[in-house]
């Protein structure tokens, strides 16, 4: 049997972080199984199933990362590449899934008589392009897509050209460091219209509890690129050292950010059961909200 007092700690972040991998499969696999037990709605649960997919893909190619804590910057370069591509397709669903609950057709873009007309507020910096108050009609609907869209092209395109370059030996700070603001202004509009999405079609989302199921996204999104960031300030201002002539700063660095994800999946993972849950699909709901009426 292990003795875990004689464990050194770098043993311990990696049974710790193994262990929260294990956590999140366990509740994510869950989740999949009640989905795929009460399988009524294939539009609206396959968008949900790749949603939920996203912790899980997070925690796994993080951990793979501890594995190969020695690896190249252009191994790891590929691994976040993998996650943030993935994180497009499921803001790509998300919408998509927005779109089922209210019934409105994606690709015609057809509004609902009772919704046209509606007043969208923007706000700073989106001022500087847009008109503070628009009114909702085929043309500003369209617009939303095409900014949550333009983030499923933006970023595998950089991911591409990202690798690209690494490879052929090409990539000052200064190239990284303008990706980077590329990516965030794209994922930033992107999760800016899903908002937008959500404040004019509130009351008619209000029953399938969207903004819990947005958080989730915006939350593993948002958290794991600014805690990126903060990781680089860190080792730029020397706060993270490496104190091994085998280890580089920036795979001490890369090591850290594996570490928080695959703590972190686990709590996005238990948040998903209660924000994606099967109940819709498989009666439940209907039951409690039919109990509360009586």
């Amino acid at each position: 049997m292990m003795d875990l007092t004689k464990l050194k700690p770098p043993q311990i972040t990696f049974y710790c972080s193994a262990f929260s991998v294990l956590l999140t499969l366990h509740f994510t696999i869950q989740l999949v199984s009640q989905h795929l037990f009460h399988w009524k709605n294939p539009k609206e649960q396959k968008a949900i199933l790749i949603i939920v997919l996203m912790a899980p893909i997070y925690a796994v190619v993080s951990f793979i990362g501890l594995l190969e804590v020695k690896g190249s910057e252009t191994f790891f370069l590929f691994l976040e590449s993998i996650k943030e591509c993935y994180e497009a397709l499921v803001i790509a669903k998300f919408l998509a899934l927005m779109y089922s609950y209210l019934n409105i057709s994606m690709s015609k873009n057809i509004l609902p008589d009772g919704i046209k007309g509606r007043e969208i507020h923007h706000s700073f910096p989106m001022t500087l392009f847009q008109p503070h108050v628009v009114r909702l009609d085929r043309h500003t609907l369209k617009l939303l897509k095409y900014w949550t869209w333009q983030f499923v092209v933006i970023r595998p395109v950089c991911s591409t050209l990202m690798i690209a370059l690494q490879l052929i030996g090409f990539y000052p700070s200064w190239l990284s460091w303008t990706f980077t603001i590329i990516v965030n202004f794209s994922v930033s509009l992107a999760l800016y219209s899903l908002v937008i999405f959500y404040h004019v079609f509130a009351k008619e989302l209000a029953p399938h509890n969207p903004l819990a199921k947005f958080l989730c996204i915006k939350g593993i999104v948002f958290f794991v690129f600014w805690q990126g960031i903060a990781l680089d300030i860190l080792v730029a201002m020397g706060f993270i050292k490496s104190h091994h002539f085998w280890l580089e700063v920036e795979q001490i660095q890369e090591a850290i950010q594996n570490v928080l994800v695959c703590l972190e999946m686990v709590i996005f993972a238990a948040v998903q059961k209660h924000a994606y849950h099967a109940g819709p699909y498989s009666g439940e709901t209907k039951k409690k909200l039919d109990k509360k009426t009586e």
